[in-house]
């Protein structure tokens, strides 16, 4: 035997009761330990620790448990009781919703700023951008090309129909102010409701058609038309005709978009979403090509400016969808619809900041109108949603 192992016997008799909690508390024998204690994951020892300092804190899962072994704050979690995934992090999903409308309406401030190219050919480059970062994730997770055969047809609709409202949104933003083709084109939830009615035959309450004469009433505020408010018309950065081209163009982007919806309700789960991106892309690129060619507006872009802002276009594009699915998955759908009305807000900031046009109170009054329609719309699927949730419970 060796001198340490005297000089611990030596210690366990004087101090048995000291032995007795070392081993309550899990504490190794002191020739085990010989001066020093070591760290279970990083082996590095440290100085003798005393009855009570505990190196970790009453948060963090204590040596011996089978939980992940970190101090630091997880910002998802999973319930134990119903299995679902649930942000610990209060607003995390409002922060990204308010992230998606910045990083859109930059998109469209940009779109605005270019004026050398068509708003179909600024599609086309957009769509190149989406397949190339979809065509991973398709690979990846296996998901095919094609999709089921039963859900094909509605894989075309989603996409020509997408594709459809993205392409007359730019026209728009290009033919009339940024902040009012971006103000009508958050009209697609009266025109939801409406098809969703028609053809998805669910339920129109008084509430609805209340919402929709919101709507109504705020895209004629911000299109003027002559018969209504005269032939001379303040405010306006372009001729009247342009201003007209480009309210009918934010009109169908706005119809467009509401069926997509439509569209997606109709298929609901049962198809990948990237490859629900991926009809959008592929078919969206077709479709541009073929407006371009009977259009004869292709053209290479000019080197520099026009060069960086199309990447740009298509990259903001990308952030804000990706956002966007981030905040759905945390954060329910009703908050963040309400949200989403901020790209109206930023539509306003950015056309008095970089464009220099200050918005007429029409123009304001008719935005006011078309976001309490659709903040209303939200709240009122929000209210029933939430009720119908209850119920079950109960």
């Amino acid at each position: 035997m060796g001198t340490d192992d005297l000089g611990n016997n030596e210690e366990e008799e004087e101090d048995p009761e000291l032995l007795d909690r070392r081993a309550r508390n899990g504490i190794p024998p002191l020739e085990d330990m010989k001066g020093t204690w070591c760290d279970s994951e990083s082996h590095q020892p440290a100085d003798i620790m005393e009855e009570g300092d505990n190196p970790f804190t009453p948060d963090c899962p204590q040596p011996g448990d089978h939980q992940e072994r970190s101090c630091c704050v997880r910002l998802i979690v999973t319930d134990e009781q119903t299995g679902k995934k649930k942000c610990k992090c209060p607003g995390l999903g409002i922060f990204y919703t308010i992230l998606s409308t910045f990083f859109f309406s930059s998109s469209a401030l940009l779109v605005k700023k270019i004026e050398g190219l068509h708003s179909v050919e600024i599609s086309a480059i957009r769509c190149v951008f989406q397949m190339l970062f979809v065509l991973p994730g398709l690979v990846y997770y296996k998901v095919g090309f094609l999709g089921p055969k039963d859900q094909r047809i509605f894989l075309f609709l989603r996409g020509f129909l997408g594709s459809s409202a993205m392409i007359l949104l730019y026209y728009a933003v290009q033919s009339m102010p940024l902040a009012d083709a971006t103000v009508i084109t958050f009209s697609s939830p009266a025109f939801t409701c409406i098809f969703a009615c028609l053809l998805l035959k669910e339920k129109c309450t008084v509430w609805d058609i209340i919402f929709i004469l919101f709507t109504i009433t705020g895209v004629v505020l911000i299109a003027r038309p002559p018969f209504l408010f005269g032939a001379r018309i303040e405010g306006l950065e372009e001729d009247y005709s342009d201003h007209l081209k480009g309210t009918i163009a934010a009109i169908c982007s706005a119809v467009g978009a509401s069926l997509t919806l439509v569209v997606l309700r109709k298929m609901g789960k049962s198809v990948h979403y990237l490859l629900s991106i991926w009809y959008y892309a592929i078919i969206g690129l077709i479709e541009c090509v073929i407006a371009l060619f009977a259009l004869g507006e292709w053209r290479l872009p000019s080197c520099g400016l026009d060069r960086f802002l199309l990447i740009c276009i298509g990259l903001l594009g990308l952030g804000g969808q990706a956002f966007l699915v981030k905040a759905l998955q945390i954060e329910k759908a009703g908050p963040v619809s309400i949200m989403r009305t901020m790209d109206v807000v930023f539509a306003f900031i950015f056309q008095a900041l970089f464009l220099n046009h200050t918005p007429t109170l029409l123009t304001v009054g008719g935005a006011l109108c078309i976001v309490a329609s659709t903040a209303g719309t939200a709240i009122l699927k929000w209210y029933n949603s939430s009720k119908k949730a209850k119920q079950s419970q109960l």
